[in-house]
């Protein structure tokens, strides 16, 4: 899989743009703010339907321009498909599949597959859950591209329920002093069946990837410590460790996938529990929107333990994790089978300016072989040796192949 051609138009900084891109490596060079990230956020909208800098699709937009529109062609098994997204702020994306309308954008998902590494990455260690469970989630939907509608199902279940919530305890802490709950209960049954499907994805994905992520880490870092990762669940706060249904959350699972029915009924235990206190406070109390994947180095907290480089390493370790996890040929059942040709495109934005050089070096040297590979840097000599390959100057919102 390969990206062999992307257009811009009215995206970011461009106005209109057309680059020509080949399997192998390719490095965007170019002086800082001249569009070198925004080609490959692009690129990696392509796959996620999300960027990896902000988390709204306004800033995508060119300023003065209506919308933004992003083609990118995709090549696998020597069959090209080009998709377009037109992307509108505040109003639903669409999208076409050559040249077709489709019904909604997500249906894209899938035909693309990218691992993108960035400055941002940063904030899956020293950050806050919201990144870490984003993180989870994208990767799911890589993984199984039909979690895209069971995610947005549950954010549009969660907000109903929350405003639900927040109602009821304002008739509660006003005059009326009581209110009606009954409605609330139908919207207990969908959040808990949409969550469960949330919380067994990223459980599974906890499991396979922690001796990956261990691996990836070892082999960038030197061995400095053992990294790991698990999954702290709401739910198994809610419910005590001793009824959390027989799949302790912070525990990774073996490769099947955890019993979905099981968590659907522990969520709705634990939010009959909660519920004074969730009508007290006007907030859901328990679901995936409010669980953590924890990293812990050498048995301790990465986040404010980790030093700078440790932290950077395991930022990397995720990252490599998730592209081995897509592409071994020995992975679970349940991860889609793409083949040889589903080798997910690697993007390394302007990371090697962040690397000290033995990071720099161990990182290039294990993903040189990729099918495809995108390398945005400042300066050429910031791209290790090992990238070297065709390069692109990219400058005052133009791009051409150096010579």
């Amino acid at each position: 899989m390969y990206v062999s051609h992307l257009s811009l138009t009215d995206f970011r900084s461009y106005q209109g743009v057309d680059l020509e891109l080949e399997p192998g490596i390719t490095a965007l060079v170019g002086p800082n703010g001249q569009g070198k990230t925004n080609l490959v956020e692009a690129i990696g909208y392509v796959a996620t339907l999300a960027s990896h800098r902000v988390p709204t699709d306004a800033a995508l937009v060119r300023a003065g321009a209506p919308r933004a529109v992003v083609r990118a062609r995709v090549v696998r098994a020597d069959r090209p498909t080009l998709v377009e997204i037109e992307v509108t702020a505040g109003k639903a994306n669409r999208a076409r599949i050559n040249r077709s309308p489709v019904p909604r954008a997500r249906d894209v998902l899938g035909i693309l597959r990218t691992v993108l590494f960035a400055p941002e990455d940063l904030a899956l260690v020293k950050g806050d859950p919201d990144g870490r469970r984003r993180f989870l989630d994208e990767l799911s939907l890589l993984v199984t591209p039909r979690m895209a509608s069971v995610v947005a199902d549950y954010e549009r279940v969660l907000r109903q329920r929350s405003a639900l919530l927040k109602s009821a305890g304002a008739a509660v802490r006003g005059s009326r002093g009581s209110a009606d709950l009954r409605t609330l209960d139908v919207w207990d049954a969908k959040l808990a069946q949409t969550g469960a499907q949330i919380i067994a994805a990223r459980l599974a994905l906890v499991g396979e990837l922690q001796p990956r992520v261990a691996a990836a880490y070892e082999q960038v870092s030197s061995g400095q410590g053992e990294a790991r990762i698990t999954y702290r669940s709401s739910l198994e706060a809610a419910l005590g460790a001793d009824d959390a249904h027989d799949q302790p959350a912070g525990t990774p699972p073996a490769s099947d996938r955890p019993d979905a029915a099981a968590l659907e009924a522990g969520l709705m235990e634990a939010m009959g529990r909660l519920r004074p206190k969730e009508v007290e406070r006007g907030v859901c109390l328990v679901g995936p929107h409010r669980d953590d994947l924890v990293l812990t180095l050498g048995g301790l907290p990465a986040k404010g333990y980790a030093s700078h480089g440790e932290s950077w390493s395991i930022a990397l370790a995720l990252r490599l994790a998730s592209y081995r996890l897509l592409t071994e040929p020995d992975g679970p059942d349940w991860v889609s089978d793409w083949g040889e040709d589903g080798e997910p495109v690697l993007i390394l934005d302007d990371v090697f300016a962040e690397l000290d050089v033995r990071r720099r070096d161990r990182l290039a040297t294990l993903v040189a072989d990729a099918r495809q590979v995108l390398v945005t840097a400042a300066v050429a000599g910031d791209v290790p040796e090992q990238l070297a390959g065709r390069r692109v100057d990219v400058m005052d919102g133009r791009v051409a192949r150096a010579v």
